[in-house]
């Protein structure tokens, strides 16, 4: 038999380590599973309430939601038992210790995510048989769930910050657009958490922009520090909005018929989220001023960086708002024509018409200052982020 010369073997050797090396790991690929199964179940589940009303517990929403629980939980679990029990993990170098198991810290908190989300499935059973259809989207058993959910979210992608900051070259890149996806699922959730104040018809009251600038720029400038890409910001910010909008165009492609009374409104289809918020405008400032004062104290950049989000998304989004409630926006791009089967006739939302929660201008502008200084906090809270996601390697 002809044996196979030393250097043959050592190139088919270092060949194979390089496939290794640039394979993203299956634990990430079952984090990004469970982030996007939550996602996509916790908005067809909005929208199931929205057009059908109360169902059974198993819905398909449902199954989509939890599953992401399962997996989180069974792969992590596994993950730090495979870490703690076999010497030969490559993980166990780059590992924490907690209760004497081993393991990546993403995989601890994704994998207490996973029991959190699974404890809140009889609780919000519980809770509908006890108080009936929601009547908002923050619950108590829906705020244990989005928690469960934030924990799966955080520790998948600190599972894959440690792999992209270990990784070189080609890996690196491609854990990147990972990372800048599971990002823009993290920005979904926050998006989700904040949408009974995000539609249309509020988009004209300081109200609006201050919860926008409570929720969105500590995560939005976090995730572009903590990415090794230029326009890092806008990428994820791009990202979520079009996988918010997808959500538009095809939920409606499927029946549905409402349940439960009194209906209001005609629904024959899934009635999806409104138009995603223009986070993408002040994602781009913030890159731009961000590159420009980089070296600059974080405090400074923080004042800057939060004028810049409140001014920019303001810009891009008043006028938008008014678009959206023209007749221009009535079709199945912008999502205007769909109204929950419980929507009475004579509410803003069908009259189409802006809703005014400030009744004096020194009350709309004393909303704005303290949507200013949300802006500003949440950028410094968010730059602080980013520079600790930068440095984690396990």
């Amino acid at each position: 038999m002809a044996s196979i010369p030393h250097s043959a073997s050592l190139t088919q050797t270092a060949a194979a380590a390089r496939v290794r090396v640039d394979s993203i790991p299956w634990y990430v690929w079952c984090c990004v599973a469970a982030v996007t199964s939550a996602i996509i179940g916790v908005q067809w589940d909005i929208s199931w309430h929205r057009s059908i009303g109360r169902d059974t517990f198993w819905t398909p929403a449902h199954i989509a939601i939890y599953m992401c629980g399962v997996l989180a939980g069974i792969s992590c679990g596994y993950l730090i038992l495979h870490t703690t029990f076999s010497r030969s993990s490559p993980l166990r170098e780059s590992s924490v210790t907690m209760w004497g198991f081993r393991g990546p810290l993403g995989a601890f908190i994704a994998a207490w995510g996973g029991v959190a989300m699974l404890v809140s499935a009889p609780f919000d059973d519980w809770w509908h048989n006890a108080y009936g259809l929601d009547v908002k989207i923050i619950s108590p058993p829906h705020t244990l769930l989005f928690i469960g959910n934030a924990a799966i979210q955080m520790g998948g992608i600190i599972l894959i910050l440690g792999a992209m900051n270990r990784g070189q070259g080609e890996f690196r890149r491609r854990m990147n657009w990972v990372f800048l996806y599971a990002g823009a699922m993290l920005l979904s959730l926050v998006g989700i958490f904040i949408m009974a104040y995000t539609f249309a018809v509020n988009m004209h009251n300081a109200l609006f922009y201050r919860v926008v600038c409570t929720a969105v720029p500590a995560a939005l400038v976090g995730l572009g520090r903590a990415s090794h890409m230029r326009w890092g910001a806008t990428r994820v910010a791009a990202l979520f909005m079009l996988l918010w909008a997808a959500m538009i165009w095809v939920l409606p492609l499927f029946p549905a018929e409402p349940k439960l009374g009194p209906v209001y409104q005609k629904v024959t289809h899934f009635i999806p989220p409104p138009f995603p918020i223009l986070i993408l405008a002040p994602a781009f400032f913030l890159d731009l001023l961000f590159e420009k004062i980089a070296r600059r104290d974080r405090w400074l950049q923080s004042l800057a960086g939060g004028a810049v989000f409140l001014g920019a998304y303001w810009a891009a989004q008043w006028p938008f708002a008014s678009f959206l409630l023209s007749p221009a926006a009535r079709n199945a791009i912008f999502g205007m024509l769909y109204f929950d089967y419980g929507t009475r006739p004579e509410s803003a939302v069908v009259r189409q018409v802006f809703t005014q929660w400030e009744k004096t201008p020194v009350e709309f502008w004393g909303e704005m200052a303290v949507a200013l200084a949300m802006a500003i906090l949440m950028t410094r809270l968010g730059l602080a982020w980013g520079d600790s996601m930068r440095r984690v390697r396990r």
